[in-house]
């Protein structure tokens, strides 16, 4: 395994955002495969933010640099990467978070969807351009979750559910088509400790099984981000001159 500022990455998490992703950071952790890599760590870290628009754009493929002192790593912009990720780190197993395709796009639409700020409308057009000239955290947040999740994800800006839906179930086919049996498990987070920890290896704990993010939790951590980001800038000017 490839080492990471003394961390080994051990466990990928494949599955798409909203599938139970921070419920399972937290376990994991508890499990001893910490710290788990998350969008939370995004966002309390603004300048990964710039370490993926990097990776997305095409300037960069360090993932150790990324993933420095992690152990694990679900949700996106990572599970995004979940190909190059399962090369990058050949020894590490991998998670596929999923849930009932319905709710979780109910999910999405009541908390990623609602908080997109790079839409086709005026409103929107406008704001995205005073991010981009003041260079700020949330123009390259905007940047980065468009280009490493819309376009790689969903192949550009489409939220109907359909779309959506179609993208959900093509993604649990391909991971299960690419992944080797024996290094992948196919999870809901409401099946608790059992399966997880069966999976990895470790004893199950004495505990419950945390249960995290709901939509209140999410709205209560954007809505922080975004008080911070809109202004702030973690980077230089120069590092938002395109796009």
């Amino acid at each position: 395994m490839k080492q990471n500022g003394g961390a080994v990455m051990q466990v990928i998490g494949a599955g798409f955002g909203r599938t139970g992703t921070f419920s399972l950071k937290a376990a994991l952790e508890r499990l001893g495969f910490a710290p788990c890599y998350h969008m939370k760590e995004v966002l309390d870290h603004p300048a990964m933010i710039y370490q993926w628009l990097d990776i997305a754009e095409g300037r960069s493929t360090d993932f150790d640099a990324v993933f420095d002192g992690y152990a694990a790593t679900v949700d996106w912009p990572a599970a995004a990467y979940w190909r190059e990720l399962i090369e990058y780190y050949p020894d590490a197993k991998v998670l596929l978070t999923v849930r009932d395709p319905e709710r979780w796009y109910e999910s999405m639409r009541a908390t990623i969807l609602s908080r997109a700020h790079h839409g086709p409308g005026l409103r929107n057009r406008l704001f995205t351009t005073l991010l981009r000239l003041r260079g700020s955290d949330m123009y390259a947040f905007i940047r980065m979750t468009r280009v490493a999740v819309s376009e790689k994800v969903f192949g550009g800006s489409a939220t109907d559910r359909e779309t959506l839906i179609k993208a959900f179930h093509a993604h649990v086919r391909e991971v299960r088509e690419t992944v080797p049996a024996d290094r992948l498990l196919v999870y809901e987070v409401k099946q608790g400790w059992e399966p997880l920890c069966a999976f990895l290896g470790v004893p199950v704990p004495d505990e419950p099984f945390p249960w995290l993010n709901d939509r209140d939790d999410f709205r209560r951590s954007t809505r922080e981000f975004r008080k911070h980001a809109v202004w702030r800038r973690s980077a230089p000017r120069k590092a938002l001159a395109k796009g």
